[in-house]
């Protein structure tokens, strides 16, 4: 074998083995720190609500606005603890999905939600309903772990991890 040959497949080897080392550290850092979640604003959010309501059909606005609601019924979902306090979502008779996905309505920023976590959404009646989805930490409704898909009472907590969730007028 000539000294070439050699050299080449030495500085070869060289080269594996550093790239090695290279995802060795990279997968110890990402382990140690986590991965990098960027926030969404609030601005941006306002304005999916805005554009999915001018998309919902004139029936289903009218129906939101009146119908089988009564004088107690919510009107809005208020996040209540969590990175996302402060948030409200006007209650249009749509489905609200909650979880780490970006198509989902409010995106949790918590280690404890799953991607597609819980969704809310309203029954015939008017009442609303939530169901978790599966989730690996599961989905709470004032203390009592979600099997099946629950009414909400007006100012009861629904707990996703860190996050705390009410219906309110």
């Amino acid at each position: 074998m000539s000294e070439l040959t050699l050299t080449v497949m030495r500085l070869g080897f060289l080269a594996v083995l550093w790239l090695f080392v290279i995802v060795a550290v990279q997968v110890i850092r990402s382990d140690l720190f986590g991965t990098r979640v960027t926030q969404r604003g609030s601005r941006r959010e306002a304005g999916r609500q805005q554009q999915a309501a001018r998309q919902a059909p004139p029936q289903q606005r009218q129906q939101s606005g009146g119908g089988r609601r009564g004088r107690n019924a919510p009107t809005k979902l208020v996040v209540t603890e969590g990175t996302l306090t402060g948030t409200t979502v006007a209650l249009q008779g749509q489905t609200i999905t909650l979880g780490r996905a970006h198509d989902s309505t409010i995106v949790l920023d918590d280690d404890y939600a799953s991607s597609r976590h819980a969704r809310i959404y309203p029954d015939r009646d008017g009442q609303w309903i939530v169901e978790d989805l599966g989730s690996t930490n599961g989905t709470y409704l004032d203390r009592n772990r979600l099997t099946t898909p629950t009414p909400i009472a007006l100012g009861a907590p629904i707990r996703i991890g860190k996050t705390v969730i009410e219906l309110r007028k």
